[in-house]
């Protein structure tokens, strides 16, 4: 499997990936814009932007665009991320006009009508609401606040119902004006599919978006400064609690060696984490570690959910196993374990059109090459125990967030 690259004169960038083992495409069209890139006046309008364009345009209703999907078999979709926004859509080789001619009149054309707006806006209050109810998503929400309360990257992708409730035709045919252009467009596909028709067909169906240079300006959030903590008082049945620091961003290399570090401290089954916290103490019934990387920032974090009771005691746990790692070298059997799993997963993911499809996008946002199976296989295989601990130790030295949800007042966590 090779990618394919085509930038258009209008700045537009075209990916592909052929798959001849498979007789689907996955086709996404893509815009570096997402909740970091609004102004407070409009957080949350990326993710409102991403329902409406699903809202009829003016010769297709909402239903009917509904229907033009079916009959063309595809499942589309959408996602809103803090740094873009993408309408993608599975279907067979043979419909990939026919579904570029959707996705492109939704994203061209939508009508963004004000009756619409005011429909949907209540939806996405419901969302919201739905997210209020569930207490890790508040966990998560309450621990990127905290982590970076002063820059767009902590805040939620959805918005505020009280900012939400505002949103209108106006604000969003302005919104798109600045956003939905050319040269901040990528369009991505993998699987049975000829880059050269894949190109013919972005410059038909996306003749419309404004040829503008519409690439948003980002700052870094930086690193943490000190240690922070936040306790959200909630009638639960189980404490909700994130423990974790900044991060690397995206491109950097040493993101390799920090997925192997992540899937020995929390990502897999095997894990330290896992081991120690459920399958030694039975305390939680979920903990793993997280990194999440950025443009130009990145966080890892660690999750448990534990009985009020017990909140405490498991965030002991978490923090002795973050320190663990980060002074102590890995054994060269949780290295194996650990790099057979990534690669494993890796090999799991290239026979999905989708993935494929993600990560040809995702590489490009991050200015990142487009590497094959048996060059990431060599990136894996190549990460060594020393490496792993240089990264650790990094992370390990760097202030901590800690955000707990649960039925309690703030109690005396360390950090």
């Amino acid at each position: 499997m090779t990618c394919e690259k085509t930038v258009l004169p209008n700045g537009m960038t075209i990916l592909s990936e052929r798959m001849d083992s498979v007789r689907s495409v996955a086709l996404g069209i893509w815009f570096k814009v997402g909740s970091r890139d609004e102004v407070p006046a409009e957080a949350g309008m990326s993710h409102f932007m991403e329902h409406m364009m699903f809202k009829g345009t003016p010769t297709r209703d909402a239903r009917q665009l509904s229907e033009a999907f079916d009959a063309q078999g595809a499942q589309q979709n959408a996602f809103t991320s803090k740094e873009y926004t993408c309408y993608f859509a599975n279907f067979l080789d043979e419909s990939l006009e026919g579904v570029f001619d959707l996705l492109g009149d939704m994203v061209c054309h939508a009508n963004l009508a004000q009756d619409q707006c005011e429909l949907e806006r209540q939806v996405i209050i419901e969302e919201i609401a739905r997210g209020e109810d569930d207490p890790d998503d508040v966990a998560s929400e309450l621990f990127t606040l905290t982590l970076w309360p002063d820059h767009p990257l902590g805040l939620p992708i959805a918005g505020t119902r009280e900012i939400v409730g505002g949103f209108g035709h106006e604000a969003a045919v302005d919104f798109r004006s600045r956003h939905y252009g050319t040269t901040n467009c990528i369009v991505a596909a993998a699987g049975n599919l000829e880059h050269e028709r894949l190109v013919e067909l972005a410059q038909r169906y996306l003749a419309d978006l404004p040829d503008a240079d519409t690439t948003p300006a980002r700052s870094g959030a930086g690193q943490l400064a000190a240690p922070a903590r936040a306790f959200k008082q909630k009638d639960t049945e189980q404490a909700q609690i994130y423990l974790g620091t900044t991060a690397m961003d995206g491109a950097d290399e040493r993101r390799f060696a920090l997925a192997l570090g992540n899937n020995i401290l929390g990502g897999t089954m095997s894990s330290r984490l896992f081991q120690e916290i459920r399958e030694k103490e039975g305390l939680v019934y979920a903990t793993y570690s997280m990194p999440q990387l950025y443009q130009d920032s990145g966080l890892f974090a660690l999750y448990s959910g534990t009985r009020p009771e017990n909140a405490e005691h498991v965030c002991e746990l978490m923090a002795r196993e973050f320190d663990k790692i980060a002074a102590e070298p890995v054994s060269a059997g949780e290295l194996e374990l650990a790099r057979q799993s990534a690669k494993g997963a890796l090999a799991l993911s290239l026979e999905s059109t989708s993935k494929r499809m993600i990560a040809l996008a995702q590489n490009e946002l991050f200015g990142t090459p487009q590497l094959g199976f048996d060059d990431l296989l060599a990136r894996y295989d190549a990460v060594t125990a020393g490496d792993i601990a240089a990264v650790m130790a990094e992370l390990g030295a760097l202030p901590r967030t800690l955000a707990v949800v649960g039925p309690f007042a703030q109690q005396s966590f360390e950090l």
